[in-house]
């Protein structure tokens, strides 16, 4: 069999037909980095589908297919889509110029993504070819270690590559767009609001409501260029830090420093997690988030210093089982912590930056929603729980782990399991405050009364709750526990 022949002309067998946006895309539109405004042009688009759904949602792009969008525009963009591209492309000299070709019609990002040699296939190698392999339908594949991916990209184009999510990956034109967007992923996406007070500027709180949310986003007061409402704030006080310094003292004085200490955290967890693509000067940052260190550390080599000690503590496992152990947040097991997405900008510092290794490597892990801080060796895991708000007690669909020494990657997928792990006791995942805590927890306590919880060794199957619900003669109609009139409970 001529595989030369052959393999270049069956790539056409590799696009497939999508329901939604693929996963660069996804990934993409969820940070920000496809807007409204954006133009995208999607280099191997195969059938076109993610052209077509950007379209339907007012997006400006288009694309081209050697194979079935042959007479597609090839020009400029944005935003450059090379999504699932690479991977199929048995030549590794074709590959790279595939790369360098896209690369050239990006003007401010370009977004590259190829299969993981940890992905679960859906399609059977045959033989082995190149540095990849043939597989059952006669088409070529080259699957990626994650930090092998990056390598790749950066060996051919001349700018880091960032990590957006599993096998995706993008790459700025501009240093100043990288290096905000990373410092943006790190930054909470909650203000940490002061709370209401009554005092004597009550009468100008909404001339003053811009700058408030200022200092709860940043933890320090505007430059004159930085808020609109400047001219009118300081003809009425002044200037911008008086009129902050009569807010400050209309507010509780440990709250105020909470704001600052919480955006202090986000800057040592942003630095720390630089050291591994190499830190930027401090001229080479963006100028708010060099107005931020000056304010917060006076130092940027200060504000280093802190980030440093911070990342060496976060490679302590002693130390991440004793911030584990005194977390006010998430549902401590003797192996791990697990937190809700939702509640992870409350975790400890150290926890945050421990997590944050992870994230930094592998991106945004899209559809997980509980995060497992393992206390036992250096891994975190990756948790998808469709489910977790409307199952009083959701099954697990998939996870991906990884292990911060060996940053290897382990994917499983557990929905077509008939027997998949399930969690109690939800509230425990989230902050006090979510809207869903109390919900939980009124149920928690239900089933604590019934004693479904005094023995744990087989509930945490679906199976196994289900099987102690009839013991009991119980069921869940949504969040409530009932008389299963089905069934009688055996008699005592």
């Amino acid at each position: 069999m001529n595989l030369a022949a052959i393999l270049p002309r069956n790539r056409l067998k590799t696009a497939i037909s999508r329901t939604d946006y693929s996963r660069p895309i996804k990934t993409a539109l969820a940070d920000g980095l496809i807007g409204p405004t954006a133009t995208v042009f999607d280099y191997g688009c195969g059938l076109g589908d993610d052209v077509r759904y950007l379209g339907l949602h007012g997006v400006r792009s288009w694309g081209w297919d050697p194979g079935h969008q042959r007479d597609g525009e090839l020009a400029p963009a944005e935003i450059v889509n090379l999504g699932y591209v690479v991977n199929v492309i048995e030549d590794a000299e074709e590959r790279a110029e595939c790369l360098v070709q896209a690369w050239s019609f990006s003007e401010k990002a370009l977004i590259v993504s190829a299969r993981l040699a940890s992905e679960t296939p859906d399609f059977a190698p045959v033989e082995p070819y190149a540095d990849g392999f043939v597989t059952s339908i006669t088409t070529f594949q080259k699957l990626y270690e994650q930090a092998e991916l990056k390598d790749w990209i950066e060996e051919h184009v001349p700018e880091p590559a960032v990590a957006a999510g599993p096998g995706v990956f993008y790459v700025f034109r501009d240093s100043a767009d990288r290096i905000g967007f990373l410092a943006s992923r790190y930054r909470r996406q909650r203000r940490h609001a002061l709370p209401s007070v009554q005092s004597s500027i009550d009468e100008h709180k909404e001339l003053l409501k811009p700058l408030i949310e200022f200092f709860e986003e940043r933890g320090r007061a505007p430059a004159e260029d930085e808020l609109a409402e400047c001219d009118e704030i300081r003809e009425r006080f002044g200037s911008l830090r008086r009129a902050l310094r009569l807010v400050e003292r209309g507010h509780d004085p440990d709250e105020w420093r909470k704001v600052i200490t919480a955006r202090g955290q986000d800057l040592l967890l942003f630095l720390a997690l630089s050291r591994f693509d190499g830190r930027l000067r401090f001229g080479q940052l963006p100028l708010p988030v060099r107005r931020d260190v000056r304010s917060i550390f006076s130092t940027y080599r200060n504000a280093c210093e802190q980030a440093d000690v911070a990342l060496l503590a976060a490679g302590d496992m002693e130390r991440v089982r004793n911030a584990a152990k005194r977390s006010e947040v998430g549902k401590l097991t003797p192996s791990a912590l697990y937190v809700h997405e939702s509640a992870l900008e409350n975790i400890h510092p150290l926890l945050r930056l421990y997590e944050g290794c992870a994230r930094g490597y592998i991106g945004r892990v899209d559809g997980a929603n509980v995060i497992k801080l393992h206390t036992g060796e250096p891994k975190i895991s990756y948790l998808s729980y469709p489910e977790f708000e409307s199952d009083p007690h959701p099954a697990l669909a998939e996870s991906l782990t990884v292990h911060l020494q060996t940053f290897r990657l382990r994917e499983r997928d557990y929905r077509d399991r008939s027997n998949p792990p399930i969690l109690h006791r939800k509230e425990t995942f989230l902050t006090p405050d979510h809207p869903l805590h109390a919900k939980f927890a009124r149920l928690t306590r239900q089933e604590e009364t019934k004693g479904l919880f005094d023995d744990t060794a087989h509930i945490g199957t679906r199976r196994g709750w289900q099987e102690l619900l009839s013991e009991k003669g119980l069921t869940l109609h949504g969040h409530r526990l009932i008389r299963d009139n089905s069934t009688r409970a055996p008699s005592s």
